[in-house]
């Protein structure tokens, strides 16, 4: 999805697609998250620290893949200003 967004006089267009490495966090946060509570339910401490440590993991992948999109959407950017 591409949103334009309008800030004080200023048009800025951004990709909002998310990566390959967000989607994967995103997944692995939702596994985690279901594991955790899984293993809390029934009292599984493996299963509850196995999804809790899935679901931090996921976190941080998903926070590179956004730090990766947003360079990206950065330079892309700055190219479109010095061809202008």
């Amino acid at each position: 999805m591409v949103r334009s967004l309008k800030c004080k006089g200023v048009e800025a267009t951004t990709n909002m697609k998310p990566n390959e490495d967000e989607i994967r966090g995103i997944i692995d946060q939702a596994s985690g998250n279901v594991k955790e509570r899984l293993g809390r339910a029934t009292g599984d401490v493996d299963l509850e620290d196995e999804g809790a440590g899935q679901r931090i993991s996921g976190n941080i992948e998903e926070g590179v893949g956004r730090a990766r999109r947003k360079t990206g959407e950065a330079l892309k950017d700055l190219g479109k200003k010095l061809n202008e």
